[in-house]
Order: C-alpha cells, then sequence, then structure tokens
C-alpha cells in the first residue's frame, strides 16, 4: 500500500492561496468572463430568417399545395376552408424546421419567426390548425438584454444590449408574377377531366361535343398553383406568364 504524503504549505503560502481564490471570486462577481447566455433573462440575437415557428397569411395563398408537397417531414396537411380553398396545417411533431415551405410558397404566405420554445401541453396540441398559423403563439418574455457573439481577433466577446429583439420580423413582399394555366398540346388531351376535379378554383371546364373535346381555362380565375399541371397524366397543361 502506497501513502500519498500531501506537502506542508508554509503559513503565507497557504494564505496567499486563499487570497487568490477570493481575487478571482472577485473578479468573476464584478466581471464574469463566462460566455454563457443566461436564457430566458438573455436572448441571443438572431437573424431575422431564423427557422423557427411558422406564420400564415391566407390572403397571399393560392392553395398550390406547393408547401406541402415539398415538406420532406411530411408534416405539412391542406385543410378545406369556409371559402372553398385549401390551407395548410402544420404537425409540430413531424417538422424539422427545415423552412422548405417558407421558401417554396410563391405568394410568400408562409413566413419565418424566431419564436423557438412553444410550449404543448400534449401532443395532440403540436398539430398546429391554419387558424392557430394565423397569429403568432402568446409570447411570455423575461428576457431585458439581447446577447451577440462578437469576435475580436482571437477572442471571442458576448456582447449585452439592454433592449429586447423583435421576435416577429416584417419582410418585404416580393412582386408577384401572374402566371395562369394554359393547355400546349390541345390534340393530345385525353379529356379525362381530371384537371377539372383537381382545380381549387373551378377555373377549368371541360365540354365533349359529338367526340369533339375542348378544355377552356378561366384566367381570371385561375390561380397559378400549378395543381393540374401537376395532375395532368399526358403532361399537356403549362404554367404561362402574362
Amino acid at each position: 500500500m502506497i501513502k500519498i504524503k500531501f506537502p506542508k504549505l508554509k503559513t503565507l503560502d497557504n494564505v496567499k492561496l486563499h487570497l487568490d481564490a477570493l481575487v478571482v471570486g472577485a473578479k468573476e462577481a464584478i466581471k464574469p468572463g463566462t460566455i454563457t447566455i443566461e436564457y430566458p433573462r438573455e436572448r441571443r440575437l438572431l437573424p431575422d430568417s431564423f427557422r423557427g415557428y411558422v406564420l400564415f397569411s391566407p390572403e397571399n395563398c393560392i392553395s398550390c399545395f406547393q408547401c406541402s408537397f415539398v415538406c420532406p417531414a411530411n408534416a405539412i396537411g391542406m385543410k378545406l376552408a369556409a371559402n372553398n380553398r385549401y390551407y395548410p396545417t402544420i404537425d409540430y411533431t413531424k417538422c424539422i424546421f427545415c423552412h422548405f415551405c417558407v421558401d417554396s410558397c410563391p405568394g410568400a404566405a408562409l413566413r419565418p419567426t424566431k419564436v423557438h420554445d412553444v410550449v404543448y401541453k400534449n401532443m395532440n396540441e403540436m398539430i398546429t390548425s391554419t387558424e392557430e398559423m394565423v397569429k403568432p403563439p402568446k409570447i411570455v418574455r423575461e428576457d431585458g438584454y439581447t446577447v451577440e457573439y462578437v469576435i475580436d481577433g482571437v477572442k471571442l466577446i458576448l456582447r449585452r444590449i439592454k433592449e429586447k429583439d423583435n421576435l416577429i420580423p416584417e419582410f418585404k413582399p416580393h412582386e408577384k408574377v401572374k402566371e395562369y394555366s394554359a393547355c400546349v398540346m390541345p390534340e393530345s388531351c385525353l379529356a379525362c377531366g381530371i384537371c377539372v376535379s383537381s382545380c381549387p378554383s373551378e377555373a377549368i371546364n371541360l365540354s365533349v361535343k359529338e367526340k369533339e373535346k375542348e378544355l377552356k381555362i378561366d384566367k381570371e380565375r385561375c390561380t397559378g398553383c400549378g395543381i393540374c399541371v401537376k395532375e395532368c397524366p399526358v403532361q399537356i397543361l403549362s404554367l404561362v406568364r402574362e
């Protein structure tokens, strides 16, 4: 059995070690050297494009289903509204916050927020309906400082600003390009009627008279959602810009 002998310090050395410890403690109390954010009393400064909770503007939605098609986690469903339009819903038990839906939305109906800490009572509440997506969730804030990491040479500095970051940033709407569906090869039409039944705005009409078929698309009612283009079995429909 090996016994370890602890060195015996002189009284002055022992006092010096204790004084050094007290000095370090005093420095940390006055000006902490930590770079840890004291959440929720502080919030990190996040970019406006932060991929957080998604909000929805129904007036910009053209019911194109693009957000549902592009979602890699199958978290977005489409719900039939009272105005006979289809609007998205989000299942946050599946959502991976990739924001493919936001990036692919042609009408900018979906927009990002900096809200990332939403609390739910149960799993069922995480299935967010269209009505709940229109307004942000109730936000209770305890933060008084906004914190930003700054690199100064080789040092990483934590800069604190005594103001609150806006969690719901405003975005300028991009210029919309009017598109409508058109039949580019009417002679190849099968008169199957899939485009008629799939059109959410009822802009397509198909009539057959004496074995002659006629496909009419109302440009005024067409929203350019492209559903008929995706559903056409012979790919003779295309979106055309005005």
